[in-house]
C-alpha cells in the first residue's frame, strides 16, 4: 500500500475561547468557549486527506476521552490513523484566548506528553514500514529535537521527500538538526525571525536569510501582507487578496502547507503552490474551526478563482 502523506507530529485537544466584545486586559470579559481536535500535523492531515490525499498519521496521544476524539476526527476525515498512545498519560491540549475579529490574544501549550515520543521510538516496525511506503513525509516542531532530526533523515535516507510545520517562534528552532534534509518548512515571520535571528526588512529578503541557515526550502506567510516561498533555485512571491470577514485565525499556517503540498504532490512549481496554499488558508480563515469540514479539491479550485496570480522573482 502507498501512502502519499505520511504526517507525524501534534494531534491534541484545541480550546478557544472568543471574545464578544473590545477586549478589556486584566479584566473579565464575555465571551464563548469551544473545544475541537488540532495541532500542525493534524490540521494539516485533515485538510489533505479531503483533498484526496492518501494519508497516514502517527502521532502521540494519551488513554483519556481526547485521545478517542482526535482517533473519531481522523477517522471522519478519512485518516488512516497509527497512534502512539501512552495510557497512564494526558492527550496533549491548546489553550488560546482569541479577539472578537479572531486574532489571537494569548494561548498556553500543555504538550509535555510530546516530549516522550523519543528518537528511540522511530525503530519500532509501524514507524519503519510507515516511511518505507510514504512518498512525503510531513512533520511538526511538537515533537523533541533529537526526534526530528532522525526523523528527518531517515526519510531523506530512502528518498522521500521531508516538509515541516514550524508551529511557534519557541518550537521551530527544534528543526535546526533537520535542516539539511528538509525540502520546505512552513513559517510565519515571527517563526522565521527566530531562524534567522533578525528581521526581514522586505518579505522577499527572507530566502536570503533563511538559506544563510541551511534552509533549502520554505515559505514565509505575513497575514494579509506578502507571502514568500523559495527553494534552492527559485523565488516565488504572491499577494493575498483582502478577506473581510475572519472566522478564526487558527489553522490557516496548517491549511497553506496543505493547499502547498497538494500542489506539489500533483507537480506544480512555487508559483502554483503558493495560490493553492493562499486558496485553502482563505477557506480555512473564513471557518470558525482550524480546518473546514466541507474542504474538498472542487471548493479549493473554486477558492482559487479568488486568488490572485503569483510571480517568481529574479
Amino acid at each position: 500500500m502507498t501512502i502519499e502523506i505520511l504526517a507525524v507530529g501534534g494531534a491534541h485537544l484545541d480550546r478557544r475561547a472568543r471574545i464578544s466584545g473590545d477586549t478589556k486586559p486584566g479584566a473579565s470579559n464575555p465571551g464563548r468557549w469551544f473545544e475541537e481536535p488540532g495541532g500542525g500535523v493534524f490540521n494539516a492531515a485533515r485538510n489533505l486527506a479531503r483533498l484526496g490525499r492518501a494519508v497516514r498519521l502517527i502521532a502521540p496521544r494519551g488513554g483519556d476521552a481526547a485521545g478517542q476524539a482526535v482517533a473519531d476526527a481522523a477517522e471522519r476525515a478519512g485518516i488512516e490513523d497509527w497512534p502512539v498512545v501512552f495510557l497512564d498519560r494526558a492527550t496533549p491540549s491548546y489553550t488560546a484566548i482569541l479577539e472578537n475579529d479572531g486574532n489571537l490574544v494569548i494561548a498556553l501549550a500543555d504538550m509535555a506528553l510530546y516530549d516522550a515520543f523519543v528518537a528511540r521510538r522511530l525503530r519500532a516496525r509501524s514507524m519503519r514500514e510507515s516511511l518505507t511506503v510514504a512518498r512525503h513525509l510531513l512533520c511538526d516542531a511538537n515533537l523533541p529535537p533529537e526526534t526530528l532530526s532522525a526523523l528527518a533523515a531517515s526519510a531523506a535516507r530512502l528518498g522521500r521527500g521531508v516538509s515541516a510545520i514550524a508551529i511557534s517562534p519557541a518550537k521551530v528552532v527544534r528543526l535546526r538538526g533537520a535542516f539539511p534534509h528538509l525540502d520546505h518548512l512552513f513559517m510565519n515571520g515571527a517563526e522565521a525571525e527566530a531562524i534567522a535571528g533578525i528581521r526581514a526588512d522586505q518579505p522577499e529578503d527572507w530566502p536570503t536569510l533563511l538559506r544563510a541557515c541551511g534552509l533549502r526550502g520554505g515559505s514565509v506567510t505575513s497575514g494579509s501582507g506578502r507571502t514568500i516561498a523559495f527553494d534552492a533555485e527559485r523565488i516565488a512571491v504572491i499577494e493575498p487578496a483582502t478577506i473581510k470577514t475572519i472566522g478564526d485565525v487558527t489553522g490557516a499556517g496548517d491549511a497553506f502547507a496543505s493547499g502547498f503540498l497538494h500542489a506539489r504532490l500533483a507537480g506544480g512549481d512555487l508559483c502554483e503552490a503558493l495560490r493553492l496554499g493562499t486558496a485553502c488558508a482563505a477557506i480555512t480563515l473564513a471557518s470558525p474551526h482550524a480546518t473546514d469540514e466541507n474542504l474538498s479539491a472542487a471548493r479549493l479550485d473554486t477558492q482559487l478563482s479568488l486568488v490572485p496570480p503569483a510571480r517568481f522573482l529574479p
